[in-house]
């Protein structure tokens, strides 16, 4: 699939989601969970887009584990492309990296912390690939137009806008969900981060907590307000994840959800 088609899939009336585990932990739990994502993609005809990351650079505490490395992520995110049909994406954290990940990863996440830096973002529009840019948790929607600014004048109109929460200090987030609206106004399709929006970061005494039970009244709330696409972390054991777990579904759970906003 090219970046414009999958764009065009992105960008028609029905809704897409992104899934997947947190981190890579290993190649068996990416497949187990590939697996059930193209299952439902097929039984539901959805668009699915694969998510899971390579590394994550930015975890609470210094000793938590952070993932496999690019060189190991970006071959088993080949695999599950190839050997599922999926589209895949994953966290870029540095300006070196989207190239180096070009022509797997079809859709280059731009992590909420790093939604302005403007190198990150000119590397990841060069690709080519679709851009998805999570909303900083500290700007609002409409503060959004400019990240895909620079983006769209880089030459790469494939954007995506993300919301998952406001920063409110004291470990916790608030979904003002009118940021939805507001950031479709830009012209973009908006994805609603349905799991990191129920985080408590750094809750956990080093680590970040979560309420999963609220991610699917998250999702139905996106809805309400015209999220065009959803993204939820899934895990066969949450409560085993390296990293997430309190916020991540649990995999048995997700079909439900899906059928909710069908």
């Amino acid at each position: 699939m090219t970046p414009d088609d999958l764009y065009a899939a992105l960008t028609g009336p029905q809704p897409f989601f992104i899934l997947g585990p947190c981190v890579m932990e290993s190649y068996a739990l990416l497949d187990e969970v590939a697996s059930e994502v193209a299952r439902l993609r097929d039984t539901y005809g959805l668009t699915c887009i694969f998510k899971s990351s390579f590394d994550k650079a930015n975890r609470t505490s210094a000793h938590a584990r952070r993932g496999p490395g690019l060189d190991q992520g970006k071959a088993w995110l080949a695999q599950i492309r190839e050997t599922y049909d999926l589209p895949v994406t994953t966290d870029v954290h540095e300006s070196h990296q989207p190239a180096q990940l070009a022509g797997v990863v079809d859709v280059m996440q731009i992590p909420a912390f790093l939604c302005r830096q403007t190198d990150l973002l000119l590397a990841a529009a060069a690709t080519g690939a679709v851009v998805n840019i999570k909303k900083a948790q500290f700007l609002s929607g409409a503060d959004m137009f400019y990240p895909a600014e620079k983006v769209r004048e880089a030459g790469n109109p494939r954007i995506l806008l993300t919301e998952r929460g406001t920063v409110m200090g004291y470990n916790n987030l608030v979904v003002d969900f009118r940021n939805i609206p507001a950031m479709k106004a830009h012209g973009y399709p908006v994805v609603m981060d349905c799991t990191h929006a129920v985080q408590r970061p750094g809750g956990g005494g080093g680590m970040t907590t979560g309420d999963r039970a609220y991610v699917p009244a998250m999702a139905r709330a996106a809805q309400a307000f015209g999220a065009d696409g959803y993204f939820m972390e899934v895990h066969p054991d949450p409560d085993r994840a390296w990293s997430d777990g309190p916020n991540m579904l649990p995999l048995k759970d997700l079909e439900p959800v899906i059928q909710s906003l069908l």
